[in-house]
């Protein structure tokens, strides 16, 4: 009988991760689907029962002290390798030695998200806001561990406390033993025994909390605050994961936002157009006042610097945008016409017809001029 560890060209102290690596090197070389040599096949299935049984702990100690490594368990042939550890050999999984065994039952809980309205001043100058959060917590009747008070856990009967169950199927390869999670205890090798009657024995209840949350200034909606370690708790109260705030900022009656600059419509009179006039305008800040030069025409803009949303990430604010609107007026009655009329006599702006007559020299003009002969 060959020596397993000469076998696969280890020491007899090496580790499980030398192991491991040498038996993907051979696996590889010595598969009967890429070496075509005639004794592939018989190498191969050493280099596997050696892996097999030096991968095992238990196994690997048997064959130190010179006794039967499968206890009498591998078959006539006493091949008994497992099928995942030929896959890991070719596509570099996990599995082997380091990934049998039982799984914990504390696991990382879920992240968590929630949506919070804000209005248009908490988004440029920051807020601090309370809020409800209903999250899966530890179970305080068993403090997360899913076994009643007194109680505890007990080894699976069924796998024996190792979480995976095996079983022997003969192939080409000879005996192929393959592993899967134990029914009975879910693959964690244990079995509660008197479930917590509060949380079912998942260690962990839903329950609703008030957390205070700080909004930073320039946030805008789809902006997301993480709240560290504020999110569900995990199954056997493992650690929880992270809460996420997800921030909608409220439509302003007056502004609308464009990056970190705010833009507002303002209007006035024709003749405050016309003569000039100064606003009261409110802004976020309180009330400026903006002015309006004589002879503004609608549409134009006046900037008031610094006074719209904080940068998010830097220092500084955007700016207020003011659009002016001009009004013509309507429904006048005659005294309002006549001096509208005698106005635009005397800027030569009306045609005694009342046709418009654009006063300057455009193209328009020097087309028609030329046209006439003038």
């Amino acid at each position: 009988m060959s020596d397993h560890y000469e076998t696969l060209g280890v020491a007899r102290d090496a580790s499980g991760d030398q192991v491991k690596k040498a038996y993907r090197k051979l696996a590889r070389q010595l598969h009967p689907d890429v070496n075509a040599a005639p004794d592939a096949e018989e190498r191969f299935k050493s280099v596997s029962q050696a892996y097999d049984v030096l991968a095992d702990p238990d196994k690997r100690a048997a064959y130190d002290r010179g006794g039967d490594p499968y206890g009498g368990a591998g078959g006539a042939d006493g091949q008994g390798f497992s099928f995942t550890d030929i896959m890991d050999a070719f596509f570099g999984g996990q599995g082997g030695a380091g990934a049998r065994g039982p799984r914990p039952r504390q696991r990382r809980g879920q992240d968590a998200l929630i949506r919070l309205q804000v209005d248009l001043s908490e988004a440029t100058f920051g807020a601090e806001r309370e809020i409800a959060v209903d999250t899966a917590v530890g179970c305080p009747t068993c403090d997360g561990s899913g076994a009643q008070p007194g109680t505890g856990t007990r080894r699976c009967e069924v796998c024996g406390g190792r979480g995976e169950v095996q079983q022997v199927q003969r192939s080409f390869l000879g005996q192929v033993m393959t592993s899967r999670p134990c029914t009975t205890c879910q693959g964690y090798g244990s079995v509660i025994a008197h479930p917590c009657v509060q949380c079912s024995g998942d260690g962990r209840v839903r329950s609703r909390r008030t957390l205070t949350i700080r909004v930073p200034a320039g946030v805008d909606t789809g902006t997301r605050i993480q709240l560290a370690g504020e999110g569900e708790v995990g199954a056997g109260n493992g650690p929880p994961g992270d809460l996420y705030v997800e921030v909608v900022v409220s439509q302003h009656e007056s502004f609308v936002r464009r990056g970190d600059d705010l833009h507002a419509t303002v209007s006035v009179p024709m003749t405050a157009a016309a003569l000039g006039t100064s606003i009261e305008l409110d802004t976020l800040d309180g009330q400026r006042t903006l002015e309006i030069d004589p002879g503004t025409q609608s549409g134009e803009a006046r900037t008031l610097r610094g006074l719209g949303v904080t940068h998010l990430r830097a220092g500084g604010r955007g700016d207020l945008v003011v659009h002016v609107e001009v009004l013509t007026p309507k429904n006048l009655d005659d005294e309002q016409r006549r001096l509208l009329t005698e106005l635009a006599e005397r800027r030569g702006e009306q045609r005694p017809d009342g046709r418009f007559d654009q006063h300057g020299s455009g193209l328009f003009h020097r087309l028609r001029d030329a046209l006439s002969g003038k």
